[in-house]
């Protein structure tokens, strides 16, 4: 079964929230402008507020294969884009030889065929091997070097990839690429040129309520507001990690399993570190500011 079409971005927003996924018009808007324009899409933000959602979310409702690279120090061509698979073609060239044929047909163009070229995320992105246009959703940009964020232009730009041996190679339909970063660092403006840019902020009370509506539905109510009330007002206290909608989630799902209605100082203390995953986080709260939370 074909997914509905996206003529607009209401049409969008309720194909979202019908995969559980709760977004704000300005976010809507974005990811429709992404979709009709062919542009990537760099979702910012704090960790926990739910920008890789968007990638898997986008996937399902359009019914397309999910292409996800994550980004870490020291990521390079050869772990993101191509490599060479220099084991099969050392053990071509000793066939070759074996059975006499090294010095009379052979080229070297033959050892830099398709059959020896190693396929990453982005190159299958690009190159339609998943089938339809995937979503390829680059996770965490911030964390890889700058020098990867360079090769990342013209793949950006021009969804193409160019390999010396072979040249290049354009994609017939343009992925629909998402582009995430939690501002560990600061990305290069020539990146964020080449995209349409969208902040994620932390969700307010109502809407923080409503994602967790839409993600468990068969949370109290009463635990719902008590849940959210008390993890709103915990980021606006000084932490060094404050916790996302992931972390309320989470929080949410593990107070259900121990079959709590209603939070008290118990149980906080007991859960804590669902919420929160730094021990000086922890003992700031504990040490005197769990009451006040609570009240």
């Amino acid at each position: 079964m074909s997914p509905a079409p996206i003529c607009s971005v209401e049409d969008l927003q309720t194909a979202l929230q019908n995969h559980r996924y709760i977004a704000g018009r300005s976010l809507a808007v974005a990811i429709y402008l992404a979709i009709k324009l062919h542009k990537p899409l760099f979702l910012e933000g704090e960790a926990g507020v739910g920008k890789t959602e968007v990638a898997k979310v986008l996937a399902a409702v359009l019914d397309r294969p999910l292409i996800r690279l994550q980004c870490y120090e020291g990521l390079d061509v050869s772990t993101a884009v191509y490599e060479w698979n220099y084991a099969r073609q050392i053990l071509y060239i000793r066939l070759l030889e074996a059975s006499g044929q090294a010095q009379a047909g052979f080229h070297l163009a033959d050892l830099f065929g398709p059959e020896f070229l190693l396929k990453r995320p982005i190159l299958q992105a690009i190159d339609g091997s998943v089938g339809r246009a995937p979503v390829l959703l680059i996770d965490e940009i911030d964390r890889a070097d700058e020098e990867f964020e360079a090769f990342l232009l013209e793949i950006l730009s021009d969804f193409q990839v160019t390999i010396p041996e072979i040249g290049t190679l354009r994609a017939a339909e343009p992925p629909i690429v998402v582009v995430t970063s939690n501002r560990t660092r600061e990305v290069h403006d020539a990146l964020k040129r080449r995209c349409l840019y969208h902040w994620i902020d932390y969700p307010t009370f109502a809407r923080e309520c409503e994602i967790v509506r839409a993600r468990i539905p068969d949370a109290p109510l009463r635990l719902t507001e008590a849940v959210v009330g008390f993890v709103q007002r915990l980021r606006q206290e000084d932490l060094y990690k404050k916790p996302g909608v992931a972390e309320t989630l989470d929080w949410m799902e593990a107070l259900m399993a121990l079959n709590q209605e209603t939070l008290n100082e118990e149980v906080v203390l007991e859960t804590l570190g669902v919420l929160l995953k730094y021990q000086d986080d922890i003992a700031y709260v504990t040490a005197g500011r769990l009451k006040a939370l609570l009240s």
